[in-house]
């Protein structure tokens, strides 16, 4: 999750329609609470998002019967989020490590990646813009980090259903047994 592209989208879609949505735009709220600090501008965006979360609570909890059904699409939610934000948090730590190690500044990975502003290089490792893919690739090949320690390989469960029964219908047996060891969960 990449703060502001998430945060424009979010507020482009004006309504948060699940519990995913809700958390990865609490964890934004919890992140744009710190940048508002350096960054007033952001105040007004903020301002809008917590309405957007205010009014997702206000319909799906205030008004509704509260199941476990909902409390543990909740806890997943959240999981999930938690999880995507750890990811993002231990990427900056291992790419700043890699370049404390080899003698980098951002501004040096930055002129590496083809980006000419500071700031702009500092928003991507700190997760606030999203790396493409190439910058990724070539973080990869300079400090030699994994890239599954910089790109997330996580397969969203509403997918892992959807692979699992297309597989079911291709009826694969190789298939099926790799399914049922990665989504066995």
């Amino acid at each position: 999750m990449d703060l502001q592209v998430s945060l424009k989208k979010i507020l482009k879609k004006e309504i948060l329609t699940s519990e995913i949505e809700f958390e990865r735009a609490s964890v934004i709220d919890r992140k744009l609470r710190l940048l508002v600090k350096e960054f007033p501008e952001l105040n007004e965006e903020r301002k809008q998002l917590r309405a957007l979360l205010k009014n997702y609570e206000d319909k799906r909890w205030a008004t509704a019967e509260i199941t476990d059904r909902k409390v543990e699409e909740s806890e997943r939610a959240a999981q999930i989020a938690e999880d995507e934000c750890v990811f993002l948090t231990n990427r900056k730590n291992l790419i700043k490590a890699k370049l404390k190690e080899f003698g980098l500044t951002q501004k040096d990975l930055g002129f590496i990646l083809g980006h000419t502003s500071a700031t702009y290089v500092s928003e991507l490792i700190n997760g606030i813009n999203p790396f493409t893919l190439n910058d990724l690739i070539v973080i990869h090949s300079i400090l030699n980090i994994e890239l599954e320690c910089l790109i997330p390989t996580i397969i969203p469960k509403q997918v892992q259903v959807r692979i699992s029964d297309t597989i079911l219908k291709i009826k694969n047996p190789k298939l099926i047994s790799k399914a049922e060891s990665l989504f066995s969960n």
